[in-house]
């Protein structure tokens, strides 16, 4: 689950300003005019990635659903840190090299509140409520992130992480075993990327498991950055829902994750509904866009899904290669500068939009050679670290469970179905290309 969602406090409120100021820009859009801004850009600019005023627009297009855009690798060669036009018009800071990510993921300077005085005046990346904007007070919060951090370390302490790891294998042997009874070809996606995470969600957070596929339509409309109002009702709906489970954990307490947010002193009722909340999101969303990048990835080079099925000692570097390779989002994590900053050769101001490709980070030739190689084998041999939990203090808290999830995935796909291959042809793969997760509509199998 991506860290950058803990900062998530709630929205700051502009600050009162003098009646007239003439020196700024001409008054500001109301927020639905703000939201209708990439409708506008898509419109007076429908091909996307070209150049525009010398930089490039996002989002740029991909050849296939597996590799980055082309142009990210080209935006690399530039240079690791390169300004670049938003979905919504703004600019913003393109991070794409290794080392320069490695870097700003651990610097104090970056934050993902706005420093100036009216949040409301800050460069858009999206139109997504919750990622494509900033959120929180630039004052407090570092403090409240690494508070975040500490109250949620015991709910994914050792003993919980391996107790959740024997029920995915329960619950993987049991979608497998479903799986199975089909006559083939079948949906993979459907099959066991979609559920799985959702059945391990109910576990970790106590959510009722009938509740399952409402949640999911929840974190789906969400998770949208083309609709704005769908994806507010969207959290609009959850945050209710969230508020009553916690309410119910208060009086009933369980071995769960809300009932150790509930039992905390001093934090507000709304603040664990919204942490729990976001982590939900972000544990359903992101775990099933690695279960099928990580598949496709496997079946797309069978031998090496032949050695996983044959030595399970290379699951976890088989996991770790996955995380690496997998990009299923083009969104970025973003952040905005509460300093200057001199990096890489540029100079990011106070108040600019930064955008950390971490996916794409991690295929920089200068940290991983022959990066666009899958090799479930290159964790023996790489020393760099893959971000793709993040860095520092941004580094998933939970990402022990998140890999433990995978690898029992992974391991078992390639025992039970040794002949799985996909059942039509990579081009015929279709992206959910409006959400800030990404990922696939479906991954069509036969075995």
């Amino acid at each position: 689950m991506p860290d950058h969602l803990l900062e998530q406090g709630p929205e700051r409120k502009p600050e009162r300003k003098p009646e007239r100021e003439p020196e700024r820009e001409p008054e500001r859009e109301p927020e639905r005019e703000r939201e209708r801004e990439p409708e506008r850009e898509r419109e007076r600019e429908p091909e996307r990635g070209t150049e525009r005023g010398g930089l490039r627009r996002l989002p740029f297009r991909r050849a296939n659903v597996l590799d980055p855009p082309a142009e990210f690798a080209a935006l690399r060669a530039e240079g690791p840190v390169r300004q670049v036009r938003t979905l919504s018009g703004a600019t913003a800071w393109a991070v794409t090299g290794h080392d320069a990510a490695y870097r700003l993921f651990a610097d104090p300077r970056l934050g993902r509140s706005y420093p100036g005085p009216d949040p409301d005046r800050a460069p858009r990346v999206s139109a997504s409520p919750f990622a494509g904007r900033p959120y929180g007070d630039p004052v407090t919060e570092r403090e409240r992130h690494l508070r975040m951090r500490q109250v949620l370390a015991p709910s994914f302490s050792t003993r919980r992480v391996r107790l959740l790891a024997g029920r995915a294998d329960a619950l993987v042997d049991g979608l497998l075993e479903a799986m199975a009874a089909r006559t083939p070809p079948g949906d993979l996606h459907q099959l066991v990327s979609e559920p799985l995470p959702v059945l391990m969600m109910c576990e970790l957070f106590g959510v009722p498991y009938e509740d399952r596929d409402r949640f999911r339509a929840w974190s789906g409309a969400y998770a949208r950055f083309d609709a704005p109002e769908v994806a507010r009702a969207a959290q609009r709906e959850l945050f209710s829902y969230v508020r009553e489970l916690v309410e119910q954990r208060r009086d009933r307490p369980a071995d769960d994750v809300i009932s150790d947010l509930a039992a905390l002193e001093g934090l507000p009722e709304a603040e664990i509904v919204q942490l729990t909340m976001l982590l939900m999101f972000a544990g359903h969303d992101t775990a099933v866009t690695r279960i099928d990048y990580g598949a496709l990835l496997l079946l797309r080079h069978p031998e090496q899904y032949a050695a996983l099925g044959a030595d399970p000692s290379l699951v976890p570097g088989a996991v770790e290669e996955m995380l690496r390779m997998s990009v299923p989002s083009d969104h970025g994590l973003v952040r905005y500068a509460h300093a200057d900053i001199e990096t890489d050769g540029v100079t990011i101001r106070t108040g600019d939009a930064v955008l950390i490709f971490h996916g794409v980070a991690n295929r920089d030739p200068a940290a991983f050679p022959d990066p666009d190689r899958f090799d479930i084998t290159r964790v023996r041999e790489s020393a760099r670290p893959s971000l793709a939990f993040g860095y520092a203090t941004h580094f998933c808290v939970g990402a022990q469970l998140a890999r433990a999830q995978l690898g029992s995935v992974f391991g078992r796909l390639a025992r039970r179905f040794p002949a799985l291959r996909p059942a039509v042809p990579l081009s015929e793969l279709r992206a959910t290309a409006n959400t800030v997760t990404g990922g696939l509509t479906a991954l069509p199998v036969t075995w």
